[in-house]
């Protein structure tokens, strides 16, 4: 049935061909659309355009009995904006930028808001025109600039209260580190977007940082069945006891400093003492102490997908 219908769209597309060959399609939505032609979608989502010197009233009527007209959401690109497309693109001969850059990956859950309103949020929010390179209506990157000692950092959990605030968006960054060189950006550029959606998948937190995300990357690589044994292994006993586990995320969370945790936690600090204790004494792992800790939170990531 799927494999009929989709030889009925491309029966459709030769046909419009030879009507207008100016045509153009594309089975998916591209971010930036030659805003010259007349643009149609298809019940599927595909996407056709004809330019509108081929396109006669009578042939508009047809075309609108066939198909309903699409109207462009993204923002038209700015100079950056198609700067950055054309070396994301590029293996090499890369200019030299005089300042260094981030690229911030943004994932928005689907229908929250339009790219266009999006963009105007976040410049309102970063004083200027932001660079922004989608990948579809909800997901895309942030190509930030570093700013100057006597401009402040932008804190992006504080943008994401408030455009939960005042737009109702959820939304979550993954933040890549500085750069200050165009050579390797295709890679980078990849690697960046497969590494969020990796880190994203793991974190229950709005905001990653690359460096945050490096447990999980490494976690990615090792087989279902080595998390599984390292999950038993280490946790032994206490996989199932779900307070244990959150309390024991808290911990590592507040950098083994009990006091904090036990704050977090609303706990006294002797019962938190207690139970870490207990830990100890039935797997012989001690997470006061750094490298035993980092295992038992592999071993907690692992536990996650």
């Amino acid at each position: 049935m799927k494999k009929t219908l989709k030889n009925g769209v491309f029966l459709l597309i030769d046909k419009l061909k030879k009507y207008f060959p100016s045509l153009q399609h594309y089975e998916t939505v591209p971010t930036d659309i030659n805003l010259d032609f007349k643009w149609f979608q298809m019940d599927n989502g595909q996407l056709v355009g004809i330019h509108p010197s081929e396109l006669e009233e009578k042939d508009l009527v047809l075309l609108h009995t066939l198909l309903k007209p699409y109207e462009n959401h993204f923002p038209i690109l700015t100079e950056d904006e198609q700067r950055w497309k054309q070396w994301i693109k590029m293996k090499d001969g890369h200019p030299r930028l005089n300042r260094s850059y981030r690229l911030v990956y943004f994932k928005i859950p689907s229908n929250q808001i339009q790219p266009q309103e999006f963009k105007e949020a976040i410049n309102q929010l970063f004083e200027k025109e932001t660079t922004i390179l989608w990948e579809n209506k909800s997901e895309g990157v942030i190509v930030e600039y570093l700013r100057s000692d006597l401009e402040e950092e932008i804190s992006y959990t504080e943008i994401i209260d408030i455009l939960m605030s005042d737009l109702y968006i959820n939304i979550q960054f993954f933040v890549g580190p500085y750069l200050s060189t165009l050579d390797g950006i295709k890679e980078h550029y990849e690697q960046l977007i497969s590494g969020a959606l990796t880190a994203l998948t793991y974190s229950e937190k709005s905001v990653v940082s690359y460096i945050e995300a490096i447990p999980y990357l490494l976690m990615e690589q090792v087989s279902p069945q080595f998390k599984e044994e390292l999950n038993h292994l280490i946790l032994q006993d206490f996989t199932d006891d779900v307070e244990f586990i959150k309390m024991i995320e808290v911990f590592l969370e507040s950098n083994l400093n009990i006091s904090v945790a036990a704050k977090k936690l609303y706990m006294h600090r002797n019962s938190l003492q207690y139970r870490i204790d207990k830990f100890h004494e039935n797997t012989g792992i001690d997470i006061r102490v750094f490298q035993q800790a980092l295992t038992v939170y592999l071993a907690l990531i692992s536990r996650t997908k």
